[in-house]
């Protein structure tokens, strides 16, 4: 029986890329993957109460258990709402036709 899986953790800012491999006892959890992938060694400006995780875009929390060959993607927190910023767009838009 393994001792160990294998999961890659992700995360992506407008200029660059992480993306680890690693390899965890069976029973870890995301947060134990995420501590020992090098992650808040890579970017320290990270918070590290972490908001927003999920395995193939699926949300999950914290203490979700890892399955070998699972991805964890960490989310970056919304600067603005999507939904604002369309209506800010449309308003933009519907002044521009109308001049």
């Amino acid at each position: 029986m393994a001792t160990e899986i294998s999961v890659e953790v992700v995360y992506v800012e407008p200029n660059h890329t992480f993306s680890q491999s690693v390899s965890i006892p069976v029973n870890s959890t995301v947060v134990d993957a995420i501590q020992t992938s090098g992650l808040f060694d890579e970017f320290p400006h990270l918070n590290r109460t972490i908001e927003k995780v999920g395995i193939y875009s699926k949300i999950v929390e914290m203490s979700q258990l890892l399955k070998s060959g699972d991805r964890i993607e960490v989310y970056r927190p919304l600067i603005f709402d999507p939904k604002e910023a369309r209506r800010k767009r449309a308003l933009q838009g519907a002044k521009k036709t109308t001049r």
